[in-house]
């Protein structure tokens, strides 16, 4: 049997520790040049997953749902808002209730969160030096229109996001690529030249099935639960990423080939 050929993708996957482990529906990794980077929000580029888990434990004491916080966690992250209540409450919603639960459920973590924001280390940095290098960059996220404006307002960042897709303007949320496709979209972007960021597994096969690479972080989660054909690498935090080896060969291999 012969030995398979190394492409620079899965050099690069293999130093980052990453197995290779492609989940069912994915559609085939992009094989183009990086041309956009693409962000989750929660626990990708602010440390807010704990106070989702706090408020959601109220939220949930306060409706009389007796759901354990994993589960509950496990089944609301990743999904719009309005997805987590007819998830949570097992029965249809009127899109008007949905979404009075849902702000309810919101205000409860931004005031959590507001005395205690913090960015996944070191996002801001790396934020300005890929954008400082002609970077296009988007954020999709099943947050909603309030979460998102909360989070870029204390996360000052030096230039905006180029495209913004949240989770309350009528898309599936995740593990359905839809949000992901149409960052690529707004970013004038083909998904196989852009990589996503993403702490959370329905994430990941968004990315997967969007024909996305990834990147997992893991502020939540460990590699393995993160792992995919698509994911290049796993990190705690940016802090240093831009200049990582592996990180500076993957911007800047111009066809590099998926594994």
């Amino acid at each position: 049997m012969g030995v398979p050929k190394q492409t620079p993708q899965s050099r690069l996957r293999r130093a980052a520790g990453v197995a290779s482990l492609r989940g069912s529906g994915e559609a085939a990794p992009g094989v183009g040049p990086i041309q956009a980077l693409i962000f989750d929000m929660d626990g990708t580029m602010i440390d807010s997953m704990p106070h989702h888990r706090d408020s959601w434990r109220d939220f949930a004491l306060q409706h009389g749902l007796t759901l354990p916080i994993d589960e509950l966690m496990r089944r609301t992250t990743g999904r719009t808002g309005a997805e987590c209540m007819q998830e949570l409450f097992g029965r249809p919603i009127e899109r008007e209730q949905s979404w009075a639960l849902v702000q309810h459920k919101e205000r409860l973590y931004r005031e959590r969160f507001a005395p205690a924001f913090r960015e996944v280390a070191g996002f801001r940095d790396f934020a300005r030096h890929v954008m400082a290098r002609g970077m296009k960059v988007g954020v999709g996220t099943a947050g909603d229109a309030h979460n998102i404006a909360f989070a870029l307002q204390h996360l000052q960042l030096d230039e905006p996001p180029h495209a913004v897709v949240g989770g309350d303007e009528g898309l599936p949320g995740k593990p359905d690529p839809a949000i992901f496709l149409e960052v690529a979209r707004r970013l004038g972007v083909a998904p196989a030249h852009c990589i996503v960021f993403e702490d959370a597994p329905l994430g990941i096969e968004a990315a997967g099935r969007a024909g996305m690479r990834a990147v997992a972080v893991c502020s939540g989660h460990t590699k393995e639960e993160l792992d995919g054909a698509h994911v290049v690498a796993a990190i705690d935090h940016y802090a240093g990423l831009s200049q990582a080896a592996w990180f500076r060969q993957l911007m800047e291999t111009p066809h590099a080939a998926a594994p």
